[in-house]
């Protein structure tokens, strides 16, 4: 990629961030470093295949320097800050491994173990991770596993640190907020496509990293790339106030359902004076809605069960420690961490509600609002992650949807036909780029970005709109304080220079997989019916599972596909179809029809006509071009 230097409007931005921003407060990193026992070094991971799956060391080029004018300065203190690495003392008896995923993963030494909270995306990295801390503790026996909530960065690399005959043995528990499982796989299978292809842009996965590349992205540095698995709790916590005793420590629960994740619960270690925020207390402002798709979570409650963890346990707590980014110490500034990211979720809801009643649509309200000083100069309030624009609008969707009410708005032109349009009005091609090469030498990015959008729509094979449309994003870049919108940025960039990258990584797994109960896999199934190709059919099969003896009756009539478990009864169906398992349905729905665990009796093509209307998701869908 033929990356540009900073323009000078990108240099004078940050000079006066340099001098407004309180750059002197060291605190965060005196508390990233402290409890340091050991590194991993090389921090290089590879897969059995030989595949680098990790590789923290790419990012040396942050140590010890100053921000280059091509990184908000911001920006690039947090990537120092998160990209340290290594084994970390939280308190006596409780121990981190930072800088070797997205994610932490944390060690509670027990009476005869050790219990696991979130072990990382992957196995691979899980197990060096484990590995490490038992390098400097001994080998301690993992005796059981928390998953704090139902993001794969959190339950991933699962069998790096334990084994499913050790979990069915009983000898490992997995401990996971009540609902973890449905949430966790249905996340990753109904929009896992759409949104890993946008995941690729947010993570900067593809991009180089380097002082014109990929900084991290605010929460952690990247996700790793290795195996995901998945071993389904044996316990459910579903109640606020539950305290169970494992290994000889006592845990004490409180559910936070609907907040950074469906399923998410935090808890406290009396023994220890010790209290996990999970994924809800970070440093960094989170996200309302990812750039790479989800639900709007919901920051009211958010700001809600931050509260309610201030009133239970801060007054109990000498630690607080999440599973990303490094823990803070004393009560004082327990209460003051924990406040202030309270009142951050807190504003931005009421505040966006405030200005909704009066009329203002979420564009503009994202456009001038602001957080109060107090908020402003709290570094661990800043948006690497989540953006104070883009939350703002995610509030303004949660209760008002997508449409801001003016009727001119109400049937606009998708950007394929509306670009056209656009560019015929200003005077053609030539001359939109010609206006947004104006916007660009002043400085003015996002109009630049705004025009050559449309041109580009227009004719994606104009150069010269192309080249200015990636030399623009990357300004857009340079510029941003937010990890997440830099990365995309340079991502569309990427794809405009260099053509679509597709999708670098996948959005399941067979473990994964293996967790879908029918019902979802049927759901799985019916949005993939290609609607309009299954129009004229109707088709009633009968499915039943070998293994467990289950049987659903799958009905596709104007074109959706419904299921209802059922007797068998095979009378009503035109076919009825015996499967081994669970899988092989899905094998059988991608193309393998001649496998064995497949026993078909009755109308032979009833099957295999809901099959020919299954629409195949496409990793490689355009997003910067048409």
């Amino acid at each position: 990629m033929d990356s540009k230097p900073p323009s000078a409007a990108i240099d004078e931005a940050h000079r006066n961030h340099l001098s407004t921003l309180p750059f002197t407060d060291r605190r965060d990193f005196d508390d990233a470093d402290r409890g340091f026992i050991a590194a991993l070094v090389p921090c290089v991971l590879t897969a059995a295949d030989g595949r680098v799956v990790w590789d923290n060391d790419a990012y040396t080029f942050l140590d010890g320097q100053e921000a280059p004018t091509s990184v908000h300065p911001s920006l690039w203190r947090q990537s120092q800050l998160a990209a340290k690495q290594g084994l970390y003392e939280v308190v006596e008896g409780i121990y981190q491994v930072r800088g070797l995923d997205l994610s932490n993963i944390t060690f509670v030494e027990g009476d005869t173990g050790v219990i696991v909270i979130d072990p990382l995306v992957c196995t691979e990295t899980a197990a060096a991770a484990l590995t490490l801390y038992r390098a400097h503790r001994g080998k301690r026996a993992v005796v059981a596993v928390i998953y704090t909530h139902s993001h794969v960065d959190h339950f991933g690399g699962v069998l790096g640190v334990t084994t499913q005959a050790e979990v069915d043995a009983g000898t490992v528990a997995i401990i996971a907020p009540e609902h973890f499982t449905e949430h966790a796989v249905q996340e990753n299978v109904y929009a896992g496509t759409a949104m890993a292809r946008r995941a690729a842009y947010m993570y900067g996965t593809v991009l180089a990293r380097g002082v014109r590349g990929q900084v991290g992205c605010g929460l952690g540095q990247a996700p790793s790339t290795g195996e995901v698995a998945l071993v389904v709790p044996t316990v459910d916590i579903r109640a606020t106030g539950e305290t169970h005793t494992v290994d000889g420590v006592e845990i004490e629960f409180q559910m936070a359902p609907g907040t950074e994740a469906p399923a998410e619960m935090h808890f406290y270690f009396p023994q220890f004076r010790a209290l996990c925020m999970a994924e809800n207390a970070t440093h960094n402002l989170h996200n309302l809605l990812t750039l790479r798709g989800a639900l709007v979570r919901d920051p009211h409650g958010w700001a809600g069960y931050l509260t309610e963890a201030i009133d239970a346990f801060a007054d109990r707590a000498d630690v607080v420690f999440a599973s990303h980014h490094w823990p803070t110490w004393g009560r004082e500034r327990i209460v003051e961490f924990l406040s202030v990211q309270r009142d951050l979720y807190a504003y931005l809801h009421d505040q966006t509600l405030r200005q909704l009643n009066q009329g203002h649509t979420g564009i503009e309200i994202a456009e001038t609002f602001a957080l109060p000083p107090a908020l402003e100069k709290a570094w661990h309030a800043h948006g690497y992650y989540g953006s104070v624009s883009h939350n703002v609008k995610a509030v303004y969707q949660r209760y008002m949807g997508w449409f801001d009410g003016n009727p001119g708005r109400l049937w606009q032109h998708p950007p394929a036909t509306a670009g056209p349009r656009y560019v015929e009005a200003m005077g053609g091609l030539d001359r939109v780029v010609e206006l947004a090469r104006a916007a660009f030498n002043g400085g003015d990015f996002r109009w630049a970005a705004t025009l050559l959008d449309h041109a580009v729509f227009t004719d994606e094979q104009h150069t010269g709109a192309r080249a200015l449309y990636a030399d623009t994003l990357e300004q857009l870049a340079y510029g941003a304080e937010n990890a997440v919108w830099r990365n995309f940025f340079l991502s569309g960039a990427t794809e405009l220079r260099d053509g679509n990258f597709g999708t670098p990584t996948q959005s399941t797994s067979p473990t994964v997989l293996a967790q879908l109960t029918p019902a979802q896999m049927f759901d799985a199934l019916a949005i993939n019916i290609d609607g309009p190709a299954a129009w004229d059919l109707d088709v009633a099969v009968d499915v039943t599972f070998s293994d467990t003896g289950d049987n659903y009756r799958l009905t596709l009539r104007n074109g959706v596909l419904v299921h209802r478990r059922v007797p068998a009864d095979g009378a009503s169906a035109q076919a009825t179809i015996r499967l081994a398992n669970k899988l092989r349905l899905l094998s059988y729905a991608a193309g393998d029809t001649a496998s064995p665990g497949v026993e078909i009796t009755g109308d032979e093509a009833a099957l295999a006509n809901i099959v020919a209307v299954l629409d195949r998701p496409d990793p490689s869908f355009q997003i910067v071009t048409p």
